[in-house]
């Protein structure tokens, strides 16, 4: 088990969240499949899952140009999970502060 890797909170995962207020964020390992995403987000946060979308993010190649020369970099690839759940029911993701 263990594909969800931490839930996504974004100002855009936020804003989505209270247009739609059953869908939340995750990032998943990209291995993860939809079944296993489902039935994870079921047993961790005691909820009834109705639909998964998964979509992957490809690293992007980041470059600047700093006092002490020409810097690279690549931003880390990850898969993104986006879960809806029954009418209803929400996930606290602050109840554990």
């Amino acid at each position: 088990m263990g594909c969800i890797i931490k839930p996504l909170v974004t100002e855009k995962m936020n804003a989505a969240t209270e247009k739609m207020s059953n869908r939340f964020g995750f990032v998943v390992l990209p291995k993860a499949n939809k079944l296993e995403i489902k039935k994870e987000v079921e047993e961790l946060y005691n909820v009834t899952v109705l639909d998964v979308n998964t979509t992957n993010y490809m690293g992007k190649n980041k470059s600047r140009y700093t006092r002490k020369g020409f810097t690279k970099g690549r931003s880390n690839a990850y898969k993104k999970a986006v879960v809806t759940l029954k009418e209803g029911e929400t996930i606290d993701f602050y109840s554990n502060i």
